[in-house]
């Protein structure tokens, strides 16, 4: 479960600080508050193609990071665990652009 995204001069964002409640979560807004853009960031952290197109006017990197509690998924603490990853209770993804 994603529990908290950090964004930084990611699209026409340069600071996002999200933490996520343990608890159902929408996201709503107008046209252009920034949804896609998140979504958009949080499919880097995970692996999705970059394009240096992505990292905001004026910064020189765009950074994401993602959080997971994977405490109660044993699917992804067996993944993490064949890889030698820790896998008790966060993982942390990072990606820079």
């Amino acid at each position: 479960m994603l529990t908290h995204i950090n964004i930084r001069n990611f699209a026409i964002v340069e600071q996002l600080d999200l933490d996520i409640p343990n608890k159902l979560t929408v996201v709503t807004g107008e046209t252009g508050a920034g949804k896609s853009i998140m979504i958009d960031a949080l499919g880097l952290a995970l692996g999705n193609r970059a394009d240096s197109g992505s990292v905001r006017h004026s910064a020189d990197k765009a950074e994401i990071l993602a959080t997971f509690d994977v405490h109660n998924n044993p699917a992804a603490r067996s993944w993490l665990q064949a890889r030698d990853l820790d896998a008790d209770h966060e993982c942390i993804l990072r990606r820079v652009i």
